[in-house]
């Protein structure tokens, strides 16, 4: 189960959960969310392949492939060439495409740090951090901000925990 502490205090836990076709095999992953232990939403119905793509997205922009060198720090590089967008956006919807149930989105967000000098002065330091976001179907919204290597972190978890739950028994 991968979690999140959030910047009020509260406690994301995510758990993928297995989607089955009519034989009962499984084929996929759902997401269940859970804030402070208590059942949150459910959402990103067959979204597995999805992590994965974006798990080795954000390892590969750690490393300096694509546009990523353009950020000195590890910590700033994200996939993709835009400095700010959104990396993912899962939702619970119905067979009628209705929205509703929760959501858990990922948004990239470029933002100025005033760094002090020793001699009084200083210098503006641009960074990258991810917005992780997710919704009840309450409204109430919990947000967690991570560097690329606790998103990495997080998403790789939750594609283990994913891959374990879909072998064979």
């Amino acid at each position: 189960m991968g979690g999140l502490r959030c910047v009020d205090g509260s406690y994301l836990s995510v758990t993928p959960v297995v989607c089955t076709d009519s034989l009962g095999v499984p084929y996929e992953v759902t997401l269940a969310l859970h804030r402070d232990g208590a059942p949150y939403g459910m959402v990103g119905e067959r979204c597995g392949w999805l992590l994965a793509r974006l798990a080795r997205g954000v390892w590969a922009a750690r490393a300096g492939r694509e546009q990523a060198w353009t950020w000195p720090d590890p910590d700033d590089r994200f996939p993709g060439d835009e400095p700010d967008g959104e990396l993912f956006a899962f939702r619970y919807r119905t067979r009628s495409q209705v929205v509703g149930g929760g959501e858990l989105r990922c948004q990239l967000r470029t933002l100025p740090i005033w760094v002090p000098g020793r001699d009084g002065g200083g210098e503006w330091r641009v960074t990258r951090r991810a917005y992780v976001e997710a919704w009840g179907p309450a409204g109430i919204g919990m947000r967690a901000v991570l560097t690329s290597g606790e998103l990495a972190e997080f998403v790789e978890s939750l594609v283990a925990e994913a891959e374990g739950a879909l072998e064979p028994q």
